[in-house]
């Protein structure tokens, strides 16, 4: 007589269920996993990953008009600001007049500190200095920190944007040699004027993140 292998019903109902179990469990352990990561993350500072900072650089090295060439940021250890190096460049076929810069909040600033290079030292005015060519480069730093020949100074806030100072940044620079973080800007932008014709024609150029690797304070 022919004998199935098959296990009896209940028996089949008992693995059928303990299997089940076992997915769930599984699953919760998979979901406490994330959850424990994407809290960790949100602990830390800074946490952007190499390919986010590389992805960051590419995207704004190739955006037009206005291209950031080459960047840096670092905490100033006596009053713990994040200063930072923006080198500008005119990527586009008409010449530019940089007016603004908007942070990720949406607010903008329009004047740099300049200590050199600028005149007596004091607050100035971005559109009076950041006329450029088509080609043409500028930066922001700070001489002290950056090793640059002028002084004009910008500084990065997680607040509203208020004269020299970037607001609506995520994240800052830490004051801290061990780990000093990331500068993280969800979107950076900049208002300009361009002159077509003989004509002057203001413009707005949003862009996406802006992620920096921080440099040690000094």
């Amino acid at each position: 007589m022919y004998k199935s292998s098959a296990p009896p019903p209940a028996i089949g109902m008992q693995l059928r269920a303990q299997g089940a179990t076992e997915y769930l469990v599984l699953l919760a352990v998979v979901l406490i996993v994330a959850l424990v990561s994407v809290a960790l993350l949100g602990f830390f500072p800074g946490m952007a990953s190499d390919s986010q900072i590389t992805q960051s650089q590419m995207y704004w090295q190739s955006a037009t008009p206005i291209s950031i060439v080459e960047s840096g940021a670092r905490a100033y250890s006596v009053s713990g600001d994040t200063y930072l190096y923006l080198r500008l460049r005119n990527n586009g076929v008409q010449p530019i007049r940089i007016t603004k810069i908007v942070g990720g909040d949406g607010t903008s600033i329009i004047q740099f500190y300049g200590a050199s290079c600028a005149g007596a030292a004091g607050t100035k005015s971005i559109s009076d200095y950041f006329y450029l060519g088509p080609g043409e480069e500028k930066y922001f730093a700070s001489s002290s920190l950056f090793g640059t020949a002028c002084g004009w100074h910008i500084v990065a806030i997680t607040g509203t944007s208020t004269g020299p100072y970037i607001g609506g940044a995520s994240s800052i620079c830490q004051n801290s040699s061990a780990s000093p973080g990331t500068l993280d800007y969800k979107s950076l932008g900049f208002e300009y004027i361009t002159y077509i014709e003989g004509q002057q024609i203001t413009k707005k150029q949003i862009g996406r993140d802006w992620i920096v690797k921080c440099m040690p304070p000094v």
